[in-house]
C-alpha cells in the first residue's frame, strides 16, 4: 500500500512539475548564486517597507486587526513566491478584497471569513489544474475597469470616519446611508485626526515628487507616528492602532483549521466565488503587467494554484484573502529583483519586523492609515482609463457605468454578474452587425466575352448571394428576414460562404430552414459555394435535425464550380421543359 502511494505521489509530482512548474524551480535550475541572492534580499527589503503600512491599513479597513494583515503578507506572500508562475510577483492583502471581507466579517464573523477563504482557495487550485488560467484574459476590460473603480469608491467611503476622527457609534454598510451619516456627524470631527491626515497627504505627495525612489507611504506613517508618540502635539490624541486594537503580537499564531459548517459554507459561497474571481484576475493582471516590464513570461495556471494554496495557508494562520499586488510587484521589479526569492525574503523581513518592532506599531494613528488607503482607492479608480472608455464605443461606456454603479450601490456580485452579461450581449450585438448578406450579380460576370452572364443568368432566375462574417444566433433573425424578403421566385440560388468563418447551430438552422422553404415552395436549386470546415460541420448537424441530407443541395468548392453546376442545371431544366411541352402536344 505504501509503495502504491509513493508511486502515485511521484507520478503527481512529475505531472505537476511538467505542467505547473513554479518559476522559482526554473530559476534555480538555470543557476543561482550569492550575488543574485543579495539582489533578491535588497528587493525584498524594499517591498517589505512598502508592505508594512499597506498590510495593516488594508486589514483595518477590512474589519479585522492590523496583525492579520501582517500575517497575510507574511504567509500568503511566501507561498505565492514559492509556488507562483511569475518571476516577480509579490502577494498579500489588496484593496480589491476590502469590501468583500468587511461584509463577510459583519454578517458571518471570523468563521465565515475562514470558510470563504476555503472556498476561494479550492476554486483557484481546481481552476489552475484544469488549466483555466489562460481563459481569464477573456473577461471584458470595461467590466474589470468598472468593477475595480467601484471597489475604489467603496474603499474611499470606508475611510472618512477615521480620516476626520468623527465621533460615530456605528457606520451604515450601504453606500448612500453611509455618506448621509458622515454629513450628519461632520461637526464631531477631531482636529488632531484632520491634522494628521493633512500631514500624511502632504508627506506622501512631497516624497513622491522629490524622492520617487523612497517609500512615501512609510515616510508618512513614520512621520505621523513620531508626531503622536514622541512630540505629543495634541491635547486629545487621535485614535491609534494601540488604542483601538491593542498591541500587535510578536510572532505568527499557531495554524488551525476552521470548524467545517456546511450551512455556513452555502451562505458564504457567493463571497468565496467573488474572492476567487478577484484573486485570479488581479494576480494574472499583475503578472501580465510585470511581464511587459521585464520581458519574462509567466505560467498563468501555476499562478492560480499558488494563489489558491496561499489563501488556504493564510486561512490557517487567521489571515485574510490575498492575491498578487500590482504596485508591490512593480516595486519588486524596479528594485532589481532577480527571482521569486525576493518575495520569500519580503516575508522573512516582515516576520523580523513583527519580532523586533511590533511594539512601535501601536502608536501609528488611524488617520494616517486612512490617508494611505484613500490614495490606494484613488489609484484603483483609474480615471484616465475610465475617461478613454467613456469616450469610446457606447457599449463599452455603458458596461463600465453599469458595472461601476451596481458595484457601489448594490453589491459586488451583482456588479460582476450584470456587467459580464451586459458586455456579452453587447459583444453579440456587435458580432451580429458584422454579417453582411447581399445579392452579388457582378460576380456572375461572363469572362469569355459576349453578353454579361449576370444579366443572362438573372433573366433565367439565378441569384447569387454573398455572406460575410460569422453567422450565429444573434444574426439568425436578420438572415431569415433578408431571405424571406426575396421578391422573385429564383430557380437557382448560389450561397457564397467563403467569408463566413464560423456558424453556430442557431444560424445553421436559420439557413437550413430557408433552404427547406424555398425548395418546397419554388423547387429552387440551392448551391453552397466554398463552405469552410466549421460551418460545414454545423450545417451537417442542422441537416440531420431537419431530416435533410447533403444530397438535397449542391456543394461547390469555389464560385467557378458553382457556375458550372448552374449551367448544367439550367441546360437540364430547359431540356425537361421541352420534353414536357412535347408530351402536352
Amino acid at each position: 500500500m505504501l509503495k502504491f502511494i509513493k508511486e502515485k505521489l511521484f507520478l503527481f509530482l512529475d505531472y505537476y512539475l511538467k505542467n505547473f512548474s513554479p518559476k522559482l524551480v526554473e530559476v534555480l535550475k538555470r543557476g543561482y548564486d550569492l550575488n543574485k541572492f543579495k539582489r533578491d534580499t535588497l528587493a525584498g527589503m524594499t517591498v517589505a517597507v512598502v508592505s508594512i503600512p499597506l498590510a495593516m491599513a488594508l486589514a483595518i479597513a477590512s474589519g479585522v486587526t492590523p496583525a492579520q494583515g501582517l500575517y497575510t503578507a507574511i504567509v500568503a506572500g511566501f507561498f505565492i513566491a514559492l509556488l507562483g508562475g511569475s518571476k516577480y510577483q509579490i502577494g498579500g492583502p489588496t484593496g480589491a478584497f476590502v469590501v468583500v471581507i468587511f461584509n463577510v466579517m459583519k454578517n458571518y464573523g471570523a468563521e465565515g471569513l475562514a470558510m470563504t477563504m476555503l472556498i476561494a482557495g479550492v476554486i483557484l487550485i481546481v481552476c489552475g489544474f484544469l488549466k483555466l488560467g489562460t481563459y481569464i484574459k477573456y473577461i471584458p476590460y470595461p467590466v474589470v475597469t468598472g468593477f475595480t473603480a467601484g471597489i475604489g469608491v467603496l474603499l474611499i467611503s470606508t475611510q472618512i470616519k477615521d480620516l476626520l476622527g468623527l465621533q460615530m457609534e456605528a457606520v451604515p454598510s450601504e453606500f448612500l446611508p453611509k455618506w448621509a451619516a458622515y454629513f450628519h456627524n461632520l461637526k464631531t470631527f477631531s482636529f488632531a485626526s484632520v491634522f494628521i491626515a493633512a500631514f500624511s497627504f502632504a508627506a506622501i505627495f512631497y516624497v513622491k515628487k522629490k524622492y520617487p525612489n523612497v517609500p512615501s507611504y512609510l515616510v508618512a506613517v513614520v512621520g505621523a507616528t513620531l508626531l503622536v508618540a514622541v512630540f505629543a502635539l495634541f491635547s486629545t490624541a487621535p485614535d491609534t492602532i494601540g488604542s483601538k486594537f491593542g498591541a500587535i503580537p510578536h510572532f505568527l499564531p499557531m495554524p488551525r483549521l476552521p470548524e467545517f459548517d456546511f450551512n455556513l459554507l452555502l451562505r458564504v459561497f457567493p463571497s468565496g466565488l467573488t474572492i476567487a474571481f478577484l484573486a485570479g484576475v488581479e494576480s494574472l493582471l499583475s503578472a501580465t503587467v510585470v511581464d511587459g516590464m521585464s520581458g519574462d513570461n509567466h505560467n498563468s495556471n501555476a499562478e492560480l494554484i499558488a494563489e489558491g494554496v496561499a489563501n488556504l495557508m493564510s486561512m490557517a494562520f487567521t489571515g485574510v484573502p490575498a492575491t498578487g499586488a500590482i504596485a508591490r510587484t512593480a516595486t519588486n521589479y524596479k528594485s532589481h529583483a532577480y527571482s521569486p526569492m525576493s518575495g520569500i525574503m519580503q516575508s522573512v523581513i516582515l516576520l523580523l519586523f513583527m519580532l523586533l518592532l511590533a511594539g512601535v506599531a501601536k502608536f501609528i494613528p488611524l488617520a494616517c492609515l486612512s490617508a494611505v488607503l484613500i490614495l490606494v482607492g484613488w489609484n484603483m479608480l483609474n480615471l484616465t482609463k475610465m475617461y478613454y472608455l467613456l469616450k469610446g464605443a457606447r457599449g463599452d461606456a455603458l458596461t463600465l457605468v453599469v458595472t461601476l454603479f451596481l458595484t457601489v450601490l448594490v453589491d459586488l456580485n451583482t456588479g460582476i454578474s450584470v456587467g459580464f452579461m451586459l458586455s456579452s450581449i453587447i459583444f453579440m450585438h456587435r458580432m451580429s452587425q458584422q454579417i453582411e448578406i447581399e445579392t452579388d450579380e457582378k460576380a456572375l460576370e461572363y469572362r469569355g466575352g459576349g453578353r454579361d452572364l449576370s444579366q443572362v443568368l438573372h433573366e433565367q432566375g439565378v441569384i447569387s448571394m454573398r455572406f460575410s462574417g460569422p453567422l450565429f444566433f444573434g444574426d439568425a433573425l436578420d438572415v431569415t428576414k433578408f431571405l424571406r424578403n426575396l421578391k422573385s421566385e429564383p430557380k437557382i440560388i448560389i450561397i457564397r460562404m467563403g467569408y463566413v468563418p464560423m456558424v453556430d447551430i442557431s444560424g445553421a438552422n436559420a439557413l437550413v430552414g430557408f433552404i427547406e422553404r424555398v425548395k418546397k415552395k419554388h423547387d429552387t436549386k440551392i448551391i453552397l459555394s466554398n463552405v469552410k470546415k466549421q460551418p460545414r460541420r454545423m450545417l451537417h448537424e442542422a441537416f440531420l435535425q431537419n431530416n435533410l441530407t447533403w444530397h438535397n443541395i449542391a456543394i461547390a468548392s469555389n464560385f467557378e464550380n458553382a457556375l458550372k453546376i448552374t449551367r448544367r442545371y439550367l441546360r437540364m431544366r430547359k431540356y425537361q421543359e421541352k420534353l414536357a411541352e412535347r408530351e402536352i402536344l
